[in-house]
């Protein structure tokens, strides 16, 4: 699933290349891709024709264009965007082939298409409204580390609070929104944490360190485009972003750790997989195997 820092690098691709044009035409070609639409198709498309793009914003893994230069002025419409599992954009020339598994075609007034693609249907597109700045849709998610202003020490303190091992807390959206999968891994490495540790067990100090290195792992993937392991994420451009170059531990299982040499293992997490490094991340003491703790401490 596309994290923070890919949909951050798809935010500056759009921005620089379609912010400011007018939608002169919609097609939908899967209605699947705008099932969130009240109205469904027919209105996503009368409600997106004949507006314009402002520059598109982002909150954790949402990216969405105010419409028609709206900025952020209360109950500004906006185009609201979530990538899923496989959500692309791509900006091309009308008469250009149109790939497979486009689901939106947008027409803009300079002859090009903002075409939206996603070949598992779990992201979409729609209409919403914007209140106090954010879609409503996403009112309920916490600021990224990336947001201005992101307060790291009342992150640390609320993750402290939590009764909750360190990866599941990561990956909270309403604690700090953005950090999935790969980024939990790589950080937890960089801190030489193991995923199961409880929250509570970290000092306030050690707490804030862990969402610093948190932005800085995003803050380097951007610089590299982000993180591609397969035509699933490309830039509006058509290229991969290659932070999986620079990756310790995430998708690396049975290679060496980058730190000490011993082989990274793959360990079962929820409905998908934590990868560490057995030595750098020792399992914590006192907490058993089988269960992750997630009651209060004795």
């Amino acid at each position: 699933m596309p994290e923070l820092p890919e949909v951050e690098t798809i935010r500056r691709g759009l921005a620089g290349l379609v912010s400011g044009l007018r939608v002169t035409g919609v097609r939908v070609l899967d209605e699947r891709a705008v099932r969130r639409q009240p109205g469904g198709a027919r209105d996503f498309c009368d409600r997106l024709t004949g507006r314009s793009l402002d520059t598109p914003r982002r909150r954790g893994k949402y990216l969405w264009f105010p419409l028609d230069s709206a900025g952020q002025a209360e109950g500004t419409a906006v185009l609201l965007c979530h990538l899923g599992m496989s959500g692309q954009f791509r900006v091309d020339d009308a008469a250009d082939p149109v790939q497979r598994h486009v689901r939106v075609l947008m027409d803009l007034d300079d002859g090009r298409q903002l075409r939206f693609l996603d070949q598992r249907l779990f992201g979409g597109l729609q209409i919403s409204t914007a209140r106090a700045g954010l879609p409503v849709e996403i009112a309920h998610i916490a600021a990224d580390p990336f947001t201005p202003g992101f307060d790291a020490a009342g992150a640390g303190r609320r993750l402290r609070a939590r009764r909750s091992t360190l990866k599941r807390a990561l990956l909270d959206q309403t604690l700090v929104s953005g950090i999935g999968n790969i980024y939990a891994d790589e950080t937890l490495w960089r801190v030489r944490r193991h995923p199961e540790t409880p929250t509570w067990r970290l000092r306030q100090g050690e707490a804030v360190r862990l969402f610093v290195t948190a932005t800085e792992v995003m803050a380097e993937a951007m610089d590299s485009g982000g993180t591609s392991f397969d035509s699933l994420y490309v830039r509006v451009n058509g290229q991969s972003g290659y932070f999986d170059r620079r990756l310790a531990v995430y998708g690396r299982a049975g290679r060496p750790c980058p730190r000490c040499g011993t082989p990274i293992i793959r360990m079962a997490f929820m409905n998908r997989s934590s990868h560490i490094c057995p030595r750098c991340q020792r399992w914590p003491r006192g907490v058993p195997r089988a269960v992750a703790p997630v009651g209060s401490p004795r």
